[in-house]
């Protein structure tokens, strides 16, 4: 309901402010949702398809990417930025309607209160996902949010020509967020290193490789398989070392994930005008390889009965 009033109200402000406000609405309503959300899967299926329904959630984002944009871009040059607000609002409503007959009554198994949080912290497996998850998505959205600069400068191609290549890459993404939810129930601790490394690989070598068209998407593509598995690889990590405590896992989950996307666009940045684009792929590279690293040897040096399930 938030998000559909958040959308009439952009479609019908009358001054700027209005429209920072509307922008607002949807940035709580998209923290709450994936703090709700993001916990569902482990509540609605069997433990053997946690994962696979995971990826099912977690493919909203990457599907967003590739239909959402090009949709709302369309719908504005047709009818005007306004309408394509409506239509998102509508949408929103409908998305509503749907929850309230479809999903089954789940009231919370215990309340979230700070002493919860607080009591999640102490434990290994929660404070290995939290640090994983920071510097992995730290390491994505410092480079990815100045990709398109890259492909202009560094790749050359043309300012018509950058949309195919991130379409490309989210249709990776979506692959890879289906391949990571079907892998982490059998191979759960090679999924996520896997995933990091991979990351690691293609924005290292993109500033080496990325001068070319060939080159740039293939690393794209690579990029996208990788990243496309992070969020389902963190969420199933989270949920599955507080079993006991879903909720406040999901909470923790997305507020590490929304606070380091925030500084890692701002890192990023940074890095871009004090040094260069293509030097911002290469420390991504570095701190995703870092991740992988750390997940390897943190993981080698615990017994298997203290391993987190997810991992």
């Amino acid at each position: 309901m938030l998000l559909a009033v958040a959308n009439f109200l952009a479609a019908a402000s009358p001054a700027y402010w209005v429209m920072m406000v509307s922008r607002a609405l949807v940035g709580l309503t998209i923290g709450g949702f994936w703090s709700i959300g993001a916990g569902l899967a482990v509540r609605l299926v069997r433990r053997e398809q946690v994962g696979t329904a995971t990826a099912v959630i977690f493919s909203a984002v990457p599907l967003g990417s590739v239909l959402g944009v090009p949709a709302g871009t369309l719908i504005g040059h047709l009818a005007g930025w306004r309408t394509a607000f409506v239509v998102m609002g509508l949408l929103s409503l409908g998305v509503l309607v749907a929850l309230l007959v479809l999903l089954p009554p789940l009231p919370a198994g215990r309340p979230t209160r700070l002493a919860v949080l607080r009591g999640l912290l102490g434990d290994g497996g929660i404070r290995l996902a939290l640090l994983a998850t920071v510097l992995v998505v730290l390491a994505h959205f410092g480079a990815y949010t100045y990709v398109t600069p890259f492909l202009l400068q560094v790749t050359q191609v043309s300012a018509g020509s950058v949309t195919t290549y991130l379409l490309v890459y989210g249709v990776a993404g979506i692959a890879g967020n289906f391949l990571a939810g079907a892998a982490l129930s059998r191979h759960p601790r090679a999924t996520s290193v896997t995933a990091a490394a991979l990351l690691a690989t293609a924005t290292a070598l993109l500033p080496v490789a990325g001068g070319s068209t060939a080159g740039a998407l293939t690393l794209l593509v690579i990029w996208g398989l990788a990243y496309g598995a992070v969020p389902v690889c963190s969420q199933t990590w989270f949920a599955r070392s507080a079993p006991h405590a879903p909720e406040a896992a999901s909470i923790l989950f997305t507020s590490s994930f929304q606070a380091t996307l925030s500084l890692g666009a701002l890192s990023g940045g940074i890095v871009v005008d004090r040094i260069s684009v293509a030097a911002v792929m290469g420390i991504a590279g570095a701190l995703a390889a870092l991740t992988a690293s750390v997940l390897w040897f943190s993981l080698q040096r615990r017994p298997p009965s203290a391993r987190p399930p997810a991992l």
